[in-house]
């Protein structure tokens, strides 16, 4: 089974958890992982990897560096990206258990954290708890990047959370819409947790 269909498929027995139809394409994926340091041993947290689209663009950052962590609520995509990407640790985990998971692990803090959840289908209560453990989780120094799909900024889930981030990090950019990506998307690079 090819990754769209698969992804179509998860997508159809469980939107609130998936988001998407489609898995992201190559461009937004270079977007969303520029934040991974191509120097060092960065630990580097996936939130929801999916198919492993950025899950393969963060591997290739790290060329067998660091420690990269994915963390996957969906049983087949967990399964699948642990086959695809065996120098991943793949956790069947719910991303609010983010600074437990880490400290498991002997990491005080990540360097990075990468997200493909979908936001704009949580309510407030998720969307502040998982964005909560994600500003815990960071060092001083780190990063987080998420997307957005452009054709949904404007509905209220989608506008909380923008306001959210503001409230989280420092700084909060909006990179360029990837026009080519199904939907069109585009990525907030976000710095500094205030937490």
């Amino acid at each position: 089974m090819t990754d769209s269909s698969t992804f179509l498929k998860q997508f159809a027995r469980h939107p609130r958890t998936v988001g998407a139809v489609a898995p992201s394409g190559a461009g937004l994926a270079a977007d969303i992982t520029a934040a991974v340091p191509r120097t060092g041993e960065p630990v580097v947290v996936e939130l929801g990897p999916g198919t492993g689209v950025f899950t393969g663009a963060v591997q290739r950052r790290l060329a067998g560096r660091g420690h990269h962590l994915a963390l996957e609520i969906n049983p087949r995509f967990a399964a699948r990206v642990a086959r695809r990407y065996p120098a991943v640790e793949v956790l069947l985990a719910d991303a609010a258990t983010l600074g437990d998971l880490l400290a498991d692990r002997g990491h005080a803090r990540a360097d990075v954290v990468i997200s493909g959840l979908p936001w704009a289908a949580f309510g407030a209560d998720r969307q502040r708890r998982v964005l909560g453990a994600v500003a815990d989780a960071l060092g001083a120094g780190g990063a987080f990047t998420t997307f957005a799909y452009r054709h949904a900024r404007w509905t209220p889930p989608a506008r909380r959370f923008r306001r959210l981030l503001d409230e989280t990090f420092d700084e909060v950019t909006t990179g360029r819409t990837v026009w080519a990506n199904l939907p069109p998307a585009l990525v907030y690079h976000c710095r500094r947790p205030l937490r």
